[in-house]
């Protein structure tokens, strides 16, 4: 059973008011909430443990060790990564790229080579390969999507060839809630000889992820779009590659000895993770993840697709309100635009009804760009939504198109 009741209360924010208005949190694609077990774990440390890892022999660098290394057992066993050893805590999905595109990107890709994209993907799965591919002489290739915001397989498998050296997609666009096929699409890539980077970012909170069948090379996402601290995240990769890996950062913890003359690199994880890593940050996302394995996917997308449905229905009947991206497969993502009211504005009123909505590009202007809109509004659901708070939304935009008719 689903309580909705239990599970709202696990989430102490949810419980106030803004402008005398019951808190409507729909912007859970930007960033979830944190439940009070996620609260509690990352006080614990800083008020029992708070110490450095790996390097101390005292009581407390070992029991922060101790429950660091935890949180990596987690989550390799929530994605079915391989090993533990294929788990690298970066600072959130942002830095797992660049540490991919800078580190194996700089080993592998060369002048001639080709790297193939998807048009829906968020700034930080273009910008990174721009900038290799600018600083190596490589050709960035962009797979086209249709009206409703799907992938045009065909058109990505005309993409690759004998040149494509890597590919990067998204596992679920956080601008338009398609869920791509990234099964599909990894072995197509893999058939050319490519490697593959998922974004999952927004997935992982939503769907059940297993890496192992997948077979995606790497794999990416943030604890703080699946109820998790900010400032931590995980890239985690086939380990015969991070094996070959040149190191991304020098510094403490990613080396074995250090002379002058040479340094000897440490194994892995940590020849990835130099310097103090956010240890409290890490806790807090394997405690996150305990959280929804506590729920279980099967409850979560029930619940979750529940709720777009009811809100999708009631944006179709909406007068003036066009959805931006209506693939067939999506999730907790309703993008809009309102006749006759920017989505700057649209935000700004919908929040004195108390409701936090995201209003912008999203990270996503090529995705802005091919719908030929400046920006969308966005509201985001998770497993503490309601329809009732989705009813206050739709009431927040009658407001908000009352005051510009």
């Amino acid at each position: 059973m689903f309580d909705i009741e239990a599970i709202r209360n696990d989430f102490p924010i949810l419980g106030q008011q803004i402008y005398g208005k019951p808190l409507v949190y729909l912007d859970n694609a930007a960033t979830t909430q944190k439940p009070q077990c996620v609260i509690d774990a990352v006080n614990h440390y800083y008020a029992c443990d708070n110490a450095n890892v790996h390097r101390g022999v005292h009581a407390l660098s070992e029991r922060a060790t101790a429950d660091y290394e935890a949180a990596r057992k987690i989550i390799a066993g929530f994605f079915n990564a391989r090993s533990e050893r294929e788990v690298i805590f970066t600072r959130g999905t942002t830095e797992a790229i660049n540490l991919v595109a800078s580190a194996w990107g700089g080993a592998n890709v060369r002048a001639g080579d080709e790297v193939v994209i998807t048009h829906m993907e968020h700034h930080s799965n273009i910008v990174p390969w721009q900038m290799l591919c600018e600083r190596v002489g490589a050709t960035l290739k962009v797979a086209p999507i249709n009206e409703q915001g799907e992938l045009i397989i065909d058109a990505f498998e005309a993409l690759l060839n004998e040149h494509t050296k890597f590919v990067g997609v998204v596992h679920m666009s956080n601008a338009l809630g398609t869920i791509n096929p990234v099964a599909e699409i990894i072995a197509k890539a893999h058939a050319v000889g490519a490697t593959v980077l998922v974004d999952g970012a927004q997935a992982a909170a939503h769907l059940a992820v297993d890496l192992q069948a997948l077979d995606a090379d790497f794999y990416v996402t943030s604890a703080h779009k699946m109820y998790g601290p900010t400032g931590v995240g995980v890239l985690i990769g086939r380990e015969s590659i991070l094996d070959a890996m040149p190191p991304y950062q020098g510094g403490g913890d990613m080396i074995r000895m250090v002379t002058f003359e040479k340094t000897e690199y440490n194994e892995l994880p940590y020849k990835f993770e130099a310097g103090t890593p956010h240890i409290a940050g890490a806790i807090g996302f394997g405690k996150a993840i305990e959280y929804i394995q506590g729920i279980g996917f099967d409850l979560i997308g029930k619940r979750e697709k529940e709720l777009l449905a009811y809100a999708t229905a009631k944006a179709e009947s909406f007068d003036g309100l066009r959805q931006i991206g209506t693939a067939g497969e999506k999730a907790c993502v309703l993008s809009f635009v309102l006749a006759g009211v920017h989505p700057h504005d649209l935000g700004t009123i919908v929040d004195r009804e108390g409701v936090a909505i995201r209003a912008g590009h999203h990270c996503a202007m090529p995705v802005m760009q091919f719908f030929k809109v400046p920006a969308t509004a966005r509201a985001s659901f998770s497993i503490y939504n309601t329809k009732a708070e989705v009813d206050t939304l739709f009431a927040a935009l009658q407001k908000a198109q009352a005051i510009f008719a």
